[in-house]
Parts: C-alpha cells; structure tokens; sequence
C-alpha cells in the first residue's frame, strides 16, 4: 500500500515516520506459564501535528482457523522522540500496568526496553520487558521478550501485520 508523509507532521517525528497508520495481522504467544496461543491484532500509531505518536494497540485470541475467539491484550500510550536517535515509550494496560520504554531508532528498526514497570495490586507479576519493531518487504514485524511470573527474560510474543 502506498505511503505518504503527511504535510502536518512534526519533523521530530521523520525517523519514525515509517510506523504511521493502521496495520493489521496475526501473532503468536508463548511462555513457561502460559499455554500457546495465536492472535489477530490492529495497531494504530496517530500524530495529531505534536511531536508524539499516539500508539493503541488490540488483539483478539484466535482458534485453529483463525476465527476470534475472545478479545485479548489492549494497551495505548505515547512514542516520543528523544533525540539522536533515541525514544520514550509511554504504555498502559486494563490488566493493571504502566510501562516506561527507552530504545533506539536505527532506520526501519527499533529495539526497546523497559526502565520503569508499575504494577497495581491486583496485577500478576511482570517485572521487565523488551520489544524490537522493524519494517521488512513493507510489512511490520515485531517481537516482544517478558520477564514474568518468575521467569528470566524469554520470548513470548511475534508478529506479521500489513498497513491498512
């Protein structure tokens, strides 16, 4: 699908500018704790002219066929540029969780890690976490690693997703 930068965008934004739009696909998950799954996800990241990118993302559990079988994980923040090639991620969950994100940009890649998880009471224990984006043949693919539930740093989520 054609790409074009819009006119309003803030010029911070121009190492990202790549992320912008709505993309869609399917993911898989995985962790000690956990049993296999595979999802459908939409992901949204919006400017509004400010030097942010609003970022919201929903996923949906998937059977064998790739029917829905119930909604899955939701989250919403800020990316921010930072400088030199640096980012802020700024994310909250419905499951009880804030996140700070630091990375870096490095042309159609960005690597993530977390500096700050907070937790409310109720939430199940998610200590640190790691995410790498990149556009590959115009589609975005990602990977996300947990350390979660007593585990050390591992795998748990990947993707594929299109621009819509």
């Amino acid at each position: 699908m054609p790409f074009e930068i819009p006119s309003d965008l803030h010029p911070d934004l121009m190492p990202v500018v790549w992320l912008l739009g709505t993309w869609h696909g399917n993911g898989q998950g995985d962790y000690p704790t956990i049993e296999p799954f595979t999802y459908e996800q939409e992901l949204v990241f919006a400017h509004d002219t400010r030097p942010f990118l609003h970022y919201f993302s929903r996923t949906w559990i998937t059977d064998a066929a790739g029917e829905r079988v119930r909604p899955g994980a939701l989250e919403t923040g800020f990316l921010r540029p930072a400088g030199d090639k640096q980012l802020e991620l700024v994310l909250a969950h419905p499951t009880g969780y804030a996140e700070v994100w630091y990375g870096e940009v490095d042309g159609p890649r960005i690597t993530m890690a977390t500096d700050l998880v907070a937790r409310t009471s109720t939430a199940k224990e998610y200590t640190a976490g790691q995410r790498m984006y990149g556009l590959v043949e115009g589609d975005l693919m990602y990977a996300q690693d947990m350390a979660a539930e007593g585990q050390e740093m591992q795998s748990h989520l990947w993707g594929r997703l299109k621009r819509v």
